[in-house]
């Protein structure tokens, strides 16, 4: 898999949602992920904030667009309208804090209630820095996500641990969805637009490059 935020063409455009308690890590996890970058200093989150990054697998691009919502109970309702075309829902705790855990439950179900029901749903325990502060075993955090049939990961946002993996295995299995023509892609309500004008790869438009320059 090869990626870059500057392509705009693409072959397909997925819809991720950040989800989760205030101050879980997810802004960070989404700035990790899309620009490589961590701010340790803690910033609420005020209805959403928004990155996109573009990747290649198998020689097709995919354009990720990614919507971080706020925690808080009083930006609830916006964060709502966020849950309706979204492909993928990534579904954060922090480890050292027991109460964002107890209150997964009522994020999935919000989620489930709001997305598309064909949404992949992901259980990321962030900060697992804070070893020393763990409140939530992984034992814990994987009997949860068995239980409800969702994937799960532990990540560290600060120092980029299983960040890529929890996207790059999403977009994969999504992907691979799509082959299998799970989603109906005339429907953007399930996440996914396909441009049907995008048939050049990343790599392709490097050796197209390099035959115009020489």
């Amino acid at each position: 898999m090869s990626s870059q935020n500057n392509i705009t063409q693409f072959d397909y455009l997925f819809k991720y949602i950040i989800i989760g308690d205030a101050g879980v890590g997810k802004s960070n996890i989404l700035l990790r992920y899309v620009y490589s970058t961590f701010k340790s200093d803690y910033q609420l989150t005020i209805g959403v904030e928004f990155g996109e990054k573009t990747v290649e697998i198998k020689g097709k691009i995919y354009k990720i667009q990614i919507w971080d919502t706020a925690g808080n109970e009083q930006f609830r309702s916006i964060t709502r309208t966020y849950y309706k075309n979204s492909v993928c829902a990534i579904v954060v705790y922090d480890i050292s804090r027991r109460d964002t855990f107890d209150n997964v439950i009522n994020w999935i179900e919000d989620c489930k209630l709001n997305s598309p029901k064909s949404v992949f749903i992901i259980l990321v325990g962030n900060k697992s820095d804070l070893e020393e502060d763990r409140q939530v075993t992984t034992e814990e955090g994987e009997e949860f996500a068995n239980r409800y049939g969702i994937r799960f990961f532990e990540t560290s946002a600060k120092n980029s641990i299983n960040i890529n993996e929890v996207f790059s295995e999403s977009i994969e299995f999504i992907a691979d969805r799509i082959e299998k023509k799970y989603y109906d892609l005339d429907n953007e309500t399930c996440g996914i637009k396909r441009n049907y004008n995008s048939k050049i790869s990343l790599n392709s438009k490097k050796t197209q490059k390099k035959k115009e320059c020489c």
